[in-house]
Formats: C-alpha cells, sequence, structure tokens
C-alpha cells in the first residue's frame, strides 16, 4: 500500500537544501563502498511517484552491477564523449575556471565509469518520433531527476549522462533493450566523500522568469498589484551565437556597438581622460524618442568581466535612471549564448514625468516601454551575432 504523509510540518530547510545541493557528482564519487539493492529500489519507488502523462506506468529501470557489462558501457561513453573530455581536459590543464573544472570532473567520470558500484538507466516505452506531441519525455524526465533528488537525501551522488545515447543502438545490443523502449539518462550511482555540498551560484529567479509576456521581467512583482514602476520592470532577449565568448566580447565591450542597430541610442563616447572599459569608467550617452525627443545620459561600468560580462548603470549606480547588462553564456562547440538585459529605476527616468501626469495608465506605460526596449535590444543582439558570426 502506498505510504501517506503529514505534509504540514515538512522541514523546508532540509528539503530546500536537497534540492539546491543536487547536482553531476564525479570527483568525489566513492568507487570502493557497495551501494545496496534495497537503497537502489527505494529511490527509484520514491522516483515513481512523480507525475506522468495520461496516468501510464510506462517506465522501466535498469540497474547494472555487472562489471563486464559496466565495462562494455564504458567503453561506448568513451566513443561516445569520454576521449574528447579527455582530450579536452589536457588542453585546459592548469586553468581553474569553471570550464575546466568541468572538464576535469567529466573526464575523470569517463575514465572510471566502470568502477561505479551501480549504473542506473531509466527508460520508457515509447520512441520519440520528432512530432512535438507531449506524452514521451515529460512522462519520464521529472521521475529520473526525483531518483537523483532521492539518493542525494540518501548521501548518494549521481551524474546526468546523455552523451552515450548517441550510441543508441550499441546500448541497445549491450543491455538488452527491445526495440520500442527509449533509454532517457545514464545515473552513475556511488556514495559520495563526506564533504558538505554547495549550492552553486545561478540567475536569480528575477532575471531568468517572465510576467504575461516573454522576456518582461519584475525586479520585486507584488502579487495582485497592478504593475508600477517600484517592482523594476525591465527587459530580456537572448540569443545562440556561432562564434566564440572572445568573439562577441570584442563587440558587447564597444560601447558604440549599439548605436550601429538602435532606434534610440545615437551615440556613445568615453568621458573626456576614459581610455576605455574598465570599471567605474564612465560615458556619454545620447538618446532619441518620438515622444520625449532627445537627450543625454552619462552612465558608468558596473560590471566588467572579459568574455562573460559587461555591465553599467545610467546615472548613480545606487539610484540608477536604469540598469543594462551583456552576459555570454559559453557553450560546447566555440559557442555561447548572448544576453542583453535592462532594469529600469529606482532612480527617475523619462518613464517618471509621464507616470506622473498620468497616474492611472502607468501599467500601460512600462508594458509599452519594455516592448520598445526590446524589440532594440532585438536589433542590437542579433546585429552582434551576424557580426561575430561575419554575415
Amino acid at each position: 500500500m502506498p505510504a501517506s504523509y503529514d505534509v504540514s510540518g515538512i522541514d523546508l530547510s532540509s528539503i530546500d537544501g536537497v534540492l539546491s545541493t543536487t547536482r553531476s557528482v564525479r570527483l568525489r564519487l566513492d568507487l570502493e563502498r557497495e551501494v545496496d539493492d534495497r537503497t537502489i529500489l527505494d529511490c527509484i519507488d520514491l522516483a515513481e511517484q512523480g507525475p506522468t502523462g495520461g496516468n501510464q506506468s510506462s517506465r522501466r529501470w535498469l540497474v547494472v552491477r555487472d562489471p563486464e557489462t559496466k565495462g562494455r558501457l564504458q567503453e561506448l561513453y568513451f566513443d561516445a564523449a569520454g576521449r574528447w573530455m579527455v582530450d579536452s581536459r589536457t588542453k585546459v590543464e592548469g586553468r581553474q575556471d569553471r570550464q575546466a573544472r568541468v572538464m576535469r570532473s567529466a573526464a575523470h567520470l569517463a575514465e572510471h565509469l566502470a568502477e561505479v558500484p551501480a549504473i542506473v538507466i531509466p527508460t520508457i516505452w515509447g520512441v520519440h518520433d520528432n512530432s512535438g506531441k507531449p506524452g514521451l519525455f515529460d512522462s519520464v524526465i521529472q521521475n529520473a531527476w526525483s531518483f537523483c533528488l532521492a539518493a542525494r537525501a540518501r548521501g548518494l551522488g549521481t551524474a546526468w549522462v546523455t552523451a552515450i545515447l548517441n550510441k543508441d543502438e550499441e546500448l541497445a545490443e549491450v543491455l538488452g533493450i527491445p526495440a520500442g523502449v527509449t533509454p532517457i539518462v545514464m545515473l552513475p550511482l556511488a556514495w559520495t566523500d563526506g564533504e558538505a555540498f554547495r549550492s552553486i551560484p545561478r540567475r536569480p529567479a528575477a532575471e531568468i522568469a517572465y510576467f504575461d509576456q516573454w522576456g518582461h521581467t519584475y525586479e520585486a512583482r507584488v502579487m495582485g498589484a497592478a504593475r508600477h514602476y517600484a517592482e523594476g520592470p525591465g527587459a530580456v532577449y537572448e540569443t545562440e551565437v556561432d562564434a566564440s565568448p572572445e568573439t562577441v566580447w570584442g563587440y558587447i565591450s564597444d560601447i558604440t556597438i549599439s548605436s550601429r542597430f538602435s532606434t534610440e541610442n545615437m551615440s556613445c563616447a568615453w568621458s573626456d581622460g576614459v581610455d576605455g572599459p574598465a570599471l567605474g569608467a564612465t560615458f556619454v550617452g545620447r538618446q532619441q524618442h518620438k515622444a520625449i525627443g532627445e537627450w543625454e545620459t552619462t552612465s558608468i561600468v558596473t560590471e566588467f568581466e572579459p568574455n562573460v560580462r559587461f555591465g553599467w548603470a545610467v546615472g548613480d549606480p545606487d539610484d540608477a535612471a536604469a540598469r543594462w547588462r551583456f552576459e555570454i553564456d559559453a557553450l560546447h562547440g566555440q559557442r555561447c549564448r548572448l544576453r542583453q538585459t535592462v532594469r529600469l529605476g529606482p532612480g527617475a527616468s523619462g518613464l517618471s514625468s509621464a507616470i506622473a501626469a498620468m497616474p492611472d495608465k502607468e501599467p500601460r506605460i512600462l508594458s509599452s516601454r519594455q516592448r520598445e526596449h526590446l524589440a532594440n535590444m532585438q536589433r542590437v543582439v542579433d546585429g552582434i551575432k551576424a557580426l561575430a558570426e561575419g554575415r
């Protein structure tokens, strides 16, 4: 019989701790300590409690312990991605950035996969036909992740491994998976060392959660209230670029780049005595808008991390009229994702007088300004993409 629980006394700190520290573990897997079957089955039982399309029990779980079979999986994984990971580790040797750490960790797992006590592979009856219809992956991914959470709560580590799926036919042959069944992910499973796991920096929800329209953000949305300037309205536009972060950085750190594509930004120039981009450097921009006319702003560079981010505040950084930022996310294969964000306020801006004159129309004014910013940000970001890709 399924167990029942009183959720009124749930310890949120424990739940949040598991949710915020469950991630791929590779270097800290204990390859010597055995993982008992009962623990694995308990984790699968919990994973099976997750939601599923049509309430159909179509998942099947493969638990691989046999040394010879694990060895064959390691060979497949090495051919699919491991060899590249080992080569990449050699290239980044001595570096301490995030990508170098990931490569060292990934290469370690590729070299020691067969030594992991157990490998768990969730599968599902069905084959994705690229039709776009729901009901296959959305009926198993959440369950696989629930397995990882249950394992983490018990002191076990997992790693989310999908590159081996590029060898799907060979994988099916090694494991005897019948036609019509799709393996979803490979989860190496082992106890971890005694050191604590911590959460890692991620973008805050206020920057990646959009309200009502794609790309519309708020720093502090007030539940149930009409939108207003004090909420810190903003906008986000991003796209993937087939060029390296270093190439893209050369464009976003050029303060004149926006004026090449934007319909509002007419020009930007470094202030007298400023040689170029650096933290604290100031520049003067000229803007235009059909409803306002032309005006001039002074901005200060508040974020400067080469090949990663470049940001500035319009006016006083502590009471800025707006805060702008370019960000670059490195992707595999000398590619990246370029993102531009803007956050209005908390200081007065050109919108302030319009809102003061028509306070009843504040939500409409803000939405209109967000749309205008998004349109111009798209012009700028797509323009940079074209330049970086040599088009």
